[in-house]
């Protein structure tokens, strides 16, 4: 009996001791789970939302991968593939629920379609409908997409932009697509980096802007020779085309940029448009790689005036990377963000935060960059960014991605690469004076900003204490309810990394209203071009629907609105692409209201 005492107590010691690592694991499990319980109720009581990340529980699995181009550029290939990772919103199905369109740039990768199912999950469909093979030597890689009913049947079509051949895909009632791209009319190579849809001359029939990077002629995967970069770090003008395509209704596009005044050969990498003077036809705004940012008034659908100069946005030459709208004052008026370059003790450009000059309007119109007083100028080497009142609490926030090249930790490129940029334009221009970069980062690692609005003229970055913690090299990032919540959640895409959902979560004393608007009889059917205003509590916020944004990217086109607590909406007044005024009175808060321009 005695000899069985030991054996038993060892028997206990033993299992206890397997046991230990379970009971670590559970303690740990739950530790981390009430810290992270305990973060996101700080959030909430703090800033009013928090981030989670949940792209894997949602069914995405999606990494960027990035092009390999001629051998000629092998010791700077991760700078000249370092763009491509884009994201668009669409309903392309038109069931209610917001769907992902995702870009890859590796030849042979696939892009991905990735269909709301309506349950928090996704299915990638690209590959059953024909619009993922599309990355090849032969013809190219994908660098964005945008959406836009060009044939005004009711779905929304697919313009993919690439560095090689772009391409127009009819959406066949949500259950294909049917490449058009022939018919169209669309140019056999173009190395675009940003194009968005409007209805430039309101005949109610979707154009399209494209804006090109490398010269037309320059085929990234069998190089004539290495001339190929740009002239200048600040003035450089032999980039890519910009092409303005004007729709003929019936199913053709006819080239007008350079008949019409858009004839730049800047490095385009990021559009937006929407009536800036309320003439009812929709501005161009253009920023520039190495150069001047570029706006172009809409004269009547007639003509396009270069107004940079004159509007004072286009005076010091940076590295435009990024152009997104927002009325982030509610006044009624639009400010333009502008993503550029910082580096702590190497080279500040900061961010340009375009805000209307009080006392200028229509032709006259002139904007002050106010980024730094408003705080919101210096985000990193930045590149996507979008407006969007992410806690509803009535004022519209900021995103901003950043980060460059991320290779080795703890190395840099930066001082070979400025000595290549204080290099005069013959030395440039040649991509083989370029310094190897020999796996050094170039603003490598870098996090993200979430700047809230205060509604004083202030922005606090707030991304850490949200969720927001990844330093992946950001590209491209798109606003969008994907759960129809009333809240405003983040799809980020990242180069060469995976594709990020931030699913939000907003404190539900601050309230919303949300509109999706069809345009009928002169408008297109998209509503690409129609302002809505908002009134309440003594204030107003307008925003425009919108056909491409930020750096690659296009948002849903509901327009949200966060109204904070205690709101009652006086009225809205929507403006439609026809020039139609339509007033809805005390709408339902809380609500995504559908409106249909009235015939």
């Amino acid at each position: 009996m005695q000899g069985r005492i030991p054996k038993f107590i060892l028997a206990v010691f033993f299992v206890a001791l397997l046991a230990t690592p379970l009971i670590l694991k559970r303690f740990s499990d739950t530790s981390t789970a009430t810290k992270a319980n305990s973060d996101i109720k700080s959030a909430l009581n703090r800033y009013g939302f928090h981030l989670e990340e949940v792209s894997k529980t949602a069914g995405i699995n999606f990494t960027h991968v990035a092009p390999k181009f001629d051998a000629k550029l092998e010791h700077i290939m991760p700078q000249v593939a370092s763009m491509g990772a884009a994201v668009s919103v669409v309903d392309f199905d038109r069931d209610g629920w917001q769907d992902l369109y995702v870009t890859n740039s590796g030849e042979g990768s696939r892009n991905s379609l990735y269909r709301n199912n309506g349950d928090g999950t996704f299915k990638d469909v690209a590959g059953d409908l024909g619009i993922a093979e599309l990355n090849s030597v032969e013809t190219g890689v994908s660098t964005g997409s945008v959406w836009g009913d060009y044939d005004n049947d009711g779905y929304e079509d697919l313009f993919l932009y690439k560095w090689g051949t772009p391409e127009l895909f009819h959406n066949d009632r949500g259950t294909g697509f049917t490449r058009v791209t022939e018919k169209a009319g669309l140019p056999q190579w173009a190395n675009a980096n940003t194009a968005l849809w409007l209805d430039y001359d309101r005949d109610g029939r979707l154009d399209l802007f494209v804006g090109g990077y490398y010269a037309e002629d320059v085929n990234l995967w069998n190089l004539k020779d290495t001339r190929m970069m740009p002239e200048s770090f600040e003035y450089a003008k032999n980039g890519g085309r910009k092409y303005l395509f004007r729709n003929l209704g019936d199913g053709g596009f006819e080239e007008v940029g350079e008949r019409l005044g858009i004839n730049s050969r800047r490095w385009a990498l990021a559009s937006a448009a929407a009536d800036l003077r309320g003439t009812g036809y929709p501005d161009l705004f253009i920023a520039n790689d190495y150069g001047v940012s570029e706006m172009f008034f809409n004269d009547g659908g007639k003509k396009f005036r270069d107004v940079g100069e004159q509007t004072k946005v286009g005076f010091a030459p940076k590295s435009g990377m990024s152009a997104a709208l927002g009325d982030v004052l509610n006044q009624g008026k639009f400010a333009i963000y502008v993503t550029n370059i910082s580096e702590e003790g190497v080279l500040i450009q900061g961010n340009n935060l375009w805000i209307p000059r009080d006392g200028t309007e229509g032709d006259a119109l002139q904007y002050d960059n106010l980024a730094r007083d408003m705080g919101v100028e210096i985000g990193g080497w930045s590149f996507g960014s979008q407006f969007g009142d992410l806690n509803n609490d009535g004022t519209q926030d900021l995103y901003v991605t950043n980060g460059y090249v991320s290779l080795e930790r703890g190395t840099s490129y930066w001082y070979d690469y400025s000595k290549i940029a204080g290099g005069n334009s013959a030395i440039i221009s040649d991509a083989k004076n370029w310094p190897p970069m020999v796996n050094r980062s170039l603003s490598g690692y870098q996090h993200k900003r979430v700047w809230i609005n205060d509604g004083a003229g202030k922005f606090s970055d707030v991304a850490q204490a949200v969720g927001v913690t990844d330093t992946f090299d950001g590209r491209s990032v798109a606003l969008v309810d994907l759960w129809n919540r009333g809240v405003l959640d983040v799809v980020v895409a990242n180069q060469r990394g995976p594709l990020l959902i931030y699913k939000n979560t907003v404190a539900p004393e601050n309230k919303w209203v949300a509109f999706e608007l069809e345009g009928a009889a002169a408008s297109n059917r998209s509503a690409i071009g129609a302002q809505v205003r908002v009134f309440w509590d003594g204030q107003q916020q307008v925003q425009e629907v919108s056909g491409g944004s930020g750096f690659c990217a296009q948002n849903q086109r509901r327009l949200h609105f966060g109204l904070g607590k205690n709101a009652q909406v006086e009225k809205v007044v929507i403006r439609w692409p026809s020039g139609k005024m339509q007033t809805i009175e005390a709408p339902e808060i809380g609500k995504l209201h559908q409106v249909k321009e009235s015939v």
